[in-house]
């Protein structure tokens, strides 16, 4: 991964208390593990922004590079990487997922 790569994730990540990393949009998620992401968070409530890594090759790799994770979705809280698809759906039964975007929220 390049520095200006990795410069851009980290503004991504930073710039936004809720950021994930998915394939397509949040009005139009395309595969099912980021569309699981965006209906939880859509159910929280909570304001989010995402990039589509289909439409940014340096970024759909260098993200996996970034994280050590393999897989697409990612999600970052308060600049912290949470993880992918089942993470969030654990998370979230838990009810830990309302709590962590709470506190990244109010910071």
């Amino acid at each position: 991964m390049t520095p200006e790569v990795k410069q851009r994730i980290e503004e991504l990540i930073n710039n936004h208390k809720i950021f994930v990393f998915m394939k397509g949009t949040k009005l139009m998620p395309q595969c099912g593990f980021s569309n699981n992401v965006v209906q939880i968070l859509n159910t929280l409530g909570v304001p989010f922004e995402t990039i589509n890594i289909l439409d940014d090759y340096e970024i759909r790799q260098g993200i996996k590079e970034y994280s050590n994770w393999p897989t697409i979705p990612q999600v970052y809280i308060d600049g912290q990487f949470v993880g992918g698809s089942d993470i969030m759906i654990e998370l979230y039964q838990q009810g830990k997922l309302q709590q962590m975007v709470e506190i990244a929220l109010a910071s």
